[in-house]
């Protein structure tokens, strides 16, 4: 497994070089001319820009020092024009210590979240911190049937075709996504469940493959997004993430009195009746495995 995966090196080392390769010249004052054999900024460009030497930033990107002060820290969150997610992320890379390896845990959605999914007449569903599906209710799977229990979120992003034409903005999804999961692994790298999820989605998707290398980091939370559903048409929806204990409730919900509140009670009315692509049919799944079924 490389350096840039989760039970790989130096991970320090491995996000300063993916955040200079994504910074062009201009961007921080410096001439473009010139051939340039690699994108982004040169080390030594970045190390003048940060006001310390180039062999001391060579050694940071190598992972020969792990342990640069603040101020450091700070000059090169600058110069990379990280954001404050970034920049935190930059922060708790250096703070990072070996530690024991963490005891496996399963993720348990407590007995009560079953009862509120059973009344909320909203698609609702629990996620792990891998994007697995771990508890929904019939109007999450009658709004995807990717929201069954058992599968995993960003697995059926990437490689479901008909989860590609689920979201409007498809190419969006994707990077935050990935970007979430990055900062959700945190320093957690040896964890099995994010080891296999990195691994499987590396070999077989390309798109994963290309965003897990620019190293973006961000925190996925509430917000709108406007999905293309087969059934109703067009869902323009409010997502919020509301964290209970060690899961997430996510549930998706429109404007009171809104097109998109209609077509969500049509595919209520579908989803009773069973017509809705038989999108109903869900049963409470066995959430002592922490590893989703395939």
């Amino acid at each position: 497994m490389s350096e840039e995966e989760p039970g790989g090196g130096h991970r320090l080392g491995s996000y300063l070089r993916a955040r200079r390769e994504l910074v062009s010249p201009s961007q921080v004052g410096l001439p473009s001319g010139g051939r340039r054999r690699v994108p982004g900024l040169r080390r030594e460009e970045v190390a003048l820009l940060a006001g310390i030497s180039p062999d001391y930033y060579l050694r940071l990107e190598r992972g020969r020092d792990k342990n640069p002060s603040p101020q450091v820290l700070e000059s090169l969150a600058r110069v990379l024009q990280l954001d404050d997610i970034e920049r935190m992320y930059l922060l708790d890379l250096a703070a990072a210590r070996p530690r024991a390896p963490r005891r496996k845990r399963s993720e348990h959605v407590p007995a009560r979240v079953y009862e509120l999914l059973a009344h909320l007449q909203i698609p609702a569903f629990v996620e792990g911190r891998a994007f697995d599906v771990l508890a929904s209710n019939p109007m999450a799977v009658a709004f995807s049937p990717r929201l069954r229990p058992g599968q995993n979120r960003l697995r059926s992003l990437l490689l479901d075709p008909e989860e590609r034409a689920f979201h409007q903005d498809w190419t969006k999804a994707t990077a935050n996504f990935i970007a979430t999961l990055r900062t959700t692994i945190g320093d957690d790298i040896d964890n099995p469940r994010f080891v296999e999820l990195v691994g499987e989605l590396a070999l077989s998707s390309q798109r994963f493959r290309t965003l897990w290398a620019r190293h973006d980091v961000r925190i996925l939370e509430g917000g709108t997004t406007t999905v293309h559903h087969p059934v109703v048409g067009d869902l323009h929806l409010h997502r919020d993430k509301l964290p209970i204990e060690d899961v997430i409730l996510v549930v998706y919900y429109p404007d009171k009195d809104s097109d998109s509140d209609e077509k969500l009670r049509l595919l209520a009315a579908l989803a009773h009746t069973g017509t809705a692509d038989d999108q109903t049919r869900v049963g409470r799944p066995d959430v002592s495995s922490d590893r989703p079924t395939r």
